[in-house]
């Protein structure tokens, strides 16, 4: 543990050797769409009064950095731009005006991109100090896919203990964020559906109840087997189309549908009359647009991921971590059936973004 500590110590003492000498810093760019990331040393600009800069030690790859990539996200990016959406790290400066966060302090940020760096610049709003006992490479997988499942959850579909909440792409980040949360801290009962056995095995390994593998057949069939006709409690659906669709028949009577995202590259069009009949409950959950329209909320929520990961009652799966150098690789590269839990990336330097793709920027043929 020493050593280890010995080894951040002299990290850090360089980094901050290298900003007293103006030093440039590494960043991954996006400098043209669907192609690989370039490495680049980028000149450190000043700090302004609101804003810290922060000594990158991971940074979290999500489904929307791969979408920006390649142009698909619904916010569109200026060439070159850095993705990286979330990041922990250690300050090296603070701005005249902070005072929220102090020079060696260890925190999470949410840049919206620029995170897969060396080193980010971001305002003192955007940042949150990691408890303790948290260490900062389960906290680079905290912010987006629990503050998601974290809000999903709790305050859209405001699930109660013992009810049944069906997860689709549970293989995913925020699906087994969604699984964790729901079975450890709401005390609910879930059903994970994925599109293969290998990722129906893993949902049950981060703590579902049971799954369903909605590759082989009809998603209402297999979820009316396991809870029979009554149905279930609340869905957390993030592939949208006809898994959507069906997932929505499969709510009970006064249950809630909480639409997180299209994974499935189809946005389906919702049949009225089915909330009609079950008087069910249709919303979406575009998380990161809380921060501008009730920041107290959203950061509720991350301070809520913080509390449960120092707590013992949430452990983020991690499945790949990657060096900042290793994000070169191609990110036209296509699968069909692509896997992809939480991976990091650690700039002194690695990834870490969502797990199970061959490289870190690959993505789903139906998206081209």
């Amino acid at each position: 543990m020493a050593a280890a500590w010995g080894r951040w110590a002299r990290a850090w003492l360089c980094r901050k050797a290298w900003q007293g000498c103006g030093r440039n810093y590494r960043a991954a760019l996006c400098a043209e769409l669907k192609r690989p990331l370039v490495i680049e040393e980028v000149a450190p600009r000043p700090v302004q009064p609101h804003e810290v800069r922060v000594d990158v030690h991971f940074c979290g790859i999500n489904f929307a950095d791969i979408l920006a990539c390649h142009g698909q996200y619904q916010e569109r990016h200026q060439l070159p731009f850095t993705p990286g959406m979330e990041f922990s790290g250690m300050v090296l400066e603070t701005g005249t005006d902070v005072s929220t966060v102090k020079e060696g302090d260890r925190v999470i940020g949410l840049p919206s991109f620029n995170g897969m760096a060396e080193e980010c610049i971001v305002d003192h709003k955007n940042l949150w100090q990691i408890p303790e006992k948290v260490s900062l490479r389960e906290a680079a997988a905290l912010p987006v896919s629990y503050g998601t499942a974290i809000f999903a959850l709790e305050r859209r579909a405001c699930t109660q203990p013992g009810e049944t909440v069906l997860v689709t792409a549970a293989a995913g980040a925020t699906g087994l964020a969604v699984i964790d949360v729901a079975t450890n801290i709401l005390q609910a009962k879930v059903i994970a559906a994925a599109g293969s056995d290998e990722k129906c095995q893993l949902a049950m390994q981060r703590g579902a109840q049971s799954s369903v593998n909605y590759s082989r057949g009809s998603l209402k069939e297999a979820v009316g087997k396991l809870v029979g006709s009554g149905g279930v409690n609340v869905v957390i659906d993030m592939v949208g189309g006809d898994v959507f669709l069906e997932a929505l028949r499969s709510l009970a009577y006064e249950g809630r549908i909480v639409v997180v995202g299209f994974a499935g590259g189809t946005i389906a069009s919702l049949p009225a009359n089915l909330l009609l009949l079950k008087n069910v409950t249709a919303m979406g959950l575009y998380w990161g647009r809380y921060r501008h329209h009730n920041f107290p909320i959203f950061s509720r929520s991350l301070s809520s991921a913080l509390q449960y990961c120092q707590e013992g009652r949430i452990q983020p799966h991690i499945g790949e971590i990657f060096k900042l150098e290793e994000v070169r690789c191609p990110c036209v590269q296509t699968t069909n059936h692509a896997r992809y839990h939480m991976t990091i990336i650690h700039p002194l330097v690695t990834v870490v973004n969502f797990v199970g793709y061959s490289s870190p920027f690959t993505i789903p043929s139906q998206f081209h």
